[in-house]
């Protein structure tokens, strides 16, 4: 194609065109306005046919025509496709079109984005407009529409309830017509069936041929005055006035009942002392069992009858009112009572309701039997309930008896005639107190029953004494011997001397010198069972009927002669028979001799009978005969034993003289070296019984002389006993302390020397075992077992009643009523120990299910809860709430009984404990406790006596050293503590 040729006014234009187009390259360019390069270079290419024709158009498919004022119809785009037509044709009209387009295109973007921004300017107007102007916040709106949602729905609430309300009453109202109905239609049935009743009577009066016994019928042809009335018999005016008055009593009756105004809502209302003031005022009393007499619900007129059935009436409405201060605990039978009592208050309210004026204030049949059923139910309930409750009290009431007798039997020949009467009396009073409250519970006659009982069962439980009869306890050899034999003055020289043997180094205040070395004499320990003359003098300073118990070295020794015994057997198999023979005899003989005095005849026969030169000279001979020796043996032991012991000698006497092998002979010798023990033992009881006068009478001198005799030569100090006084100052000041919050420092609130050694005393013994030595002041050191004995039977008692107490709460019994089989079969399963066999738990828990039925669950808590206090006992640590709490009680009531200085005292603090004790929870335990403050203050009496003055230098020592001083610290310093809190 030949190439155009411009014009200078063209170039210009196209200049112009291409700087206005550099001038707005911000603005996008559409397709139409993009030139191709073909345009430009004023070439046109033709597509390939096949190419062409897919873009072939027909006629009838050809897209409408837009409307006049879209771009299409525009001028701009006619000129475009007008002059893309006639492109080729002319580059100049081209550009001038183009030109136009674009002016045209840009004009309306102009005029399209000021519409745009007109629209954003009236936007953000509006949105400032809705900004600024007041508005609530989003938790405001959402309260009030809370609100609004709150106040509908109550509206709807309400109006369901009023709903409900209309239709009860509807329903009510109903109910009231529908039995108002039944009542005109029973009234009028009644009417009509009197009226045929009537009638009836009437035919048959007239059908009867007999004439009744009645005033002669006036003729019918005698006129009457209507206004006039039959005359009336005195009979029937005096029913007819006697049932008005019947009727107006009722009458009064009920309106008197109904003043009253008793209900359980008042009941409830009203306190419970007010309550009770108010059921036992004499109106209420009267007006109560007039109402009752409506329904027959009185017996004969027996006073004291009728009072009873009144109250028992009333105590239906306390009970329902209170129960919680009525009833002790909340069990089965209590529940009953309680369901009973309801039956009767709705029961006799719902008859008393309908006493009206219609029935002439009678109630009917039925409902009379109906409150008459239920009252003899609530009374046969009640007194069941009343009788167990009051056998438990009087079971209390009939232990403290018991318990008082104890302490006068333990009493009455231990003290000097003074104290004894002072303890006589105050037991005397306290007894008759505890006999007229067992008489108002229980009765005279089976007052008697119990006390007497109850008495035998304690004195035949009671530990016999171990001092027996002075002829039964009195070795043969040491009898006094009728005045006219010829060793009468003997035998009395030799009990004067065995009587005063023991006592003249106590008197004497000096120690025997021993004969032996150190070995020999500790050696000898072991094969004696009398104990040290301080320990012999100590033991019966607290028990005046002391006795040597042979079983502390009983197995040693028993162990011993066992092997001597095989040892000799075997030196008879090896042949050294002889010197064996002569070793025994010697020893049995030494044995029989201690028990007699030089130049007895007995003490003649034995020593030559038993010679071991005689004896060794006659088994060289071969002559020596075993059964020769046993006769002679079996022979004088008889002559040489207390009479108690003639059964076992007399046993012992058969078995020796029986022929036997060797083995048996060598077994023969060992149940001899047994009996000749026990026999050395009676003669050292017999000795100790003839010197316990004398070694009582110096015990406290002799005590005081040897310990001050070993603190002088070093062999103990006071350190543990200054530091054991002094913690129990502590305490005893700590709670003055408390007891005196406003520090007056009252005289009566101090704690006395007494006291404060009692503290001590029972913080001591009892106490988880074990007893460490640095817990044990040296002035009590001779009491080592008796208060370690005490550790343990405190922790026993308070394991045992944990377990009973658990027991009870989970089978809810009352906690009050001692299960007392149960307790001493398992204080004989606990001697034992707590968990050293694997199977005591299960010991334990079978033993209270055998007693007891229990549930499944019941069974399986209460076996954990024993297994877990038995664990906790065998470490000695109690973690349990419950048997904290019973070991303090158990601890305060011993203190409380121990502390008591004067005899009026104690006889007070013994009287209450069995009431004291069945409120703390342990009720099965009197005995024991009783035993425990028993040793407690034997213990307490003989100490102070003996290591008094050191005591009191100690406590004068800790006051000279500023202990008054630290305490009003402490006390200060807890005040302000207090008062700061």
């Amino acid at each position: 194609m030949a190439t155009m040729s411009l014009t200078d006014s063209e170039v210009d234009m196209v200049s112009s065109q291409l700087q206005l187009q550099r001038d707005n390259d911000d603005i996008p360019e559409e397709p139409d306005m993009i030139l191709s390069d073909d345009a430009g270079h004023g070439q046109s290419f033709e597509p390939p046919p096949r190419i062409a024709a897919r873009f072939h158009r027909h006629s009838n498919n050809r897209r409408k025509s837009s409307a006049p004022s879209s771009r299409r119809n525009s001028l701009s785009s006619t000129h475009s496709h007008s002059s893309n037509r006639s492109y080729r044709n002319s580059c100049q009209s081209h550009h001038v079109a183009q030109h136009l387009r674009r002016a045209s295109i840009l004009e309306t973007r102009k005029a399209r984005l000021a519409d745009r921004a007109a629209h954003a300017e009236q936007v953000r107007l509006r949105a400032a407009l809705a900004k600024a102007a007041p508005r609530a916040s989003n938790s405001e709106e959402r309260a009030l529409a809370a609100k609004v949602a709150r106040e509908r729905h109550l509206a709807q609430v309400a109006s369901a309830c009023a709903e409900e309300v209309r239709r009860a009453k509807k329903v009510a109202e109903d109910m009231k017509e529908r039995k108002a109905a039944e009542e005109r239609r029973y009234r009028v049935e009644m009417e009509e069936k009197l009226a045929d009743a009537e009638r009836r009577r009437t035919e048959f009066h007239k059908r009867s041929p007999r004439r009744p016994r009645t005033a002669s019928s006036p003729p019918v042809d005698a006129q009457q005055d209507p206004s006039e009335r039959p005359a009336v018999t005195l009979e029937a005016a005096a029913t007819r006035i006697q049932s008005a008055w019947r009727a107006r009593t009722r009458k009064n009756i009920v309106g008197a009942w109904n003043e009253l105004e008793l209900s359980i809502d008042k009941i409830r209302e009203t306190s419970f002392e007010d309550i009770t003031m108010l059921l036992a005022d004499e109106k209420v009393l009267r007006t109560t069992e007039k109402m009752m007499t409506i329904f027959v619900l009185l017996p004969d007129q027996d006073p004291v009858s009728r009072s009873t059935a009144v109250r028992t009436f009333l105590s239906a409405y306390l009970i329902l009112g209170h129960p919680a201060h009525v009833l002790s605990q909340d069990g089965d039978q209590e529940q009953d009572l309680i369901t009973k009592a309801k039956d009767l208050i709705i029961s006799f309210e719902a008859a008393s309701a309908k006493l009206t004026t219609f029935n002439y204030y009678t109630p009917s049949p039925t409902r009379t039997e109906t409150v008459l059923l239920a009252n003899s139910a609530f009374v046969t309930a009640f007194n069941d309930w009343k009788a167990r409750d009051s056998s438990a009290l009087v079971e209390t009431m009939v232990a403290s008896f018991v318990s008082l007798d104890e302490i006068w039997q333990s009493v009455k020949d231990a003290t000097v005639d003074e104290v004894a009467n002072e303890y006589r009396n105050g037991i005397r009073d306290n007894q008759v107190i505890l006999l007229s409250k067992i008489k108002k519970l229980a009765g005279p006659d089976k007052t008697q029953l119990l006390i007497r009982k109850a008495i035998r069962e304690s004195r035949r439980s009671r530990p016999k004494k171990k001092k027996l009869a002075g002829d039964t306890v009195r070795p043969r050899v040491a009898m006094d011997a009728s005045p006219d034999s010829p060793t009468f003055d003997h035998n009395a020289a030799m009990q004067a001397e065995a009587a005063s043997e023991l006592a003249a180094a106590v008197v004497a205040g000096r120690q025997i010198p021993p004969a032996q070395g150190h070995q020999a004499q500790s050696l000898s320990k072991v094969f004696t069972v009398v104990p040290d003359n301080r320990v012999l003098v100590h033991e019966l300073s607290i028990d005046k009927e002391y006795r040597i118990d042979p079983s502390p070295t009983a197995d040693l020794r028993d162990a011993l002669n066992r092997e001597l015994c095989n040892a000799m057997f075997q030196g008879f198999k090896e042949g050294d028979s002889t010197n064996w023979t002569v070793a025994m005899a010697e020893n049995i003989r030494g044995k029989l001799l201690r028990l007699l005095k030089a130049g007895n005849s007995m003490h003649t026969l034995i020593s030559e009978t038993l010679d071991p030169e005689l004896i060794n000279t006659q088994c060289k001979q071969g002559l020596f005969s075993y059964e020769k020796f046993f006769g002679f043996i079996a022979t004088i032991l008889p002559k040489l034993c207390a009479p108690f012991r003639d059964a076992q000698v007399q046993t012992l006497s058969e078995e020796l003289q029986e022929e036997g092998e060797l083995a048996e002979m060598v077994e023969k010798l060992f149940k001899l070296l047994h009996v000749i023990d026990l026999l050395s033992l009676d003669y050292s009881n017999f000795l100790l019984m003839n010197a316990a006068p004398t070694l009582i009478k110096e015990a406290t001198g002799y005590e005081q002389r040897m310990f001050e005799q070993d603190l002088n030569e070093g062999q103990t100090a006071l350190d543990r006993t200054r530091r054991w006084w002094r913690s129990a100052a502590i305490n005893m000041h700590t709670e003055a302390d408390r007891r005196d919050p406003w520090g007056q420092n009252s005289a009566i609130n101090r704690p006395t020397a007494h006291k404060i050694y009692a503290r001590g005393l029972v913080d001591l013994a009892i106490a988880t075992p074990p007893l460490r030595e640095s817990e044990l002041p040296e002035t009590l050191e001779l009491d080592r077992a008796r208060i370690s004995r005490i550790r343990e039977d405190s922790l026993r008692i308070t394991i045992i009643g944990g377990i009973l107490l658990t027991a009870k709460n989970l089978l809810k019994r009352d906690v009050r009523t001692p299960w007392k089989p149960q307790a001493n079969r398992m204080w004989d399963v606990l001697k034992d120990g707590y968990m050293k066999d694997p199977t005591t738990p299960t010991k334990i828990s079978s033993l209270l299910e055998s007693s007891h039925n229990m549930p499944p669950t019941t069974r399986a808590q209460l076996s954990t809860t024993v297994t877990r206090l038995l664990a906790q006992a065998e470490t000695g640590k109690l973690s349990d709430p419950v048997l904290k709490v019973l070991f303090q009680r158990l601890k305060t009531h011993i203190f409380n009984r121990v502390s008591a200085s004067s005899s009026g005292e104690r006889v007070k603090a013994a009287s209450t404990a069995t009431e004291g004790l069945s409120t703390t929870g342990l009720p099965e335990f009197v005995s024991q406790v009783a035993d425990i403050c028993d040793q407690l203050s034997k213990v307490s009496d003989v100490d102070r006596k003996t290591h008094g003055k050191w005591y009191e230098e100690i406590a004068e020592e800790l006051e000279n050293a500023g202990f008054e001083g630290e305490d009003l610290t402490r006390s200060q310093s807890a005040e302000s503590a207090s008062t700061s809190s």
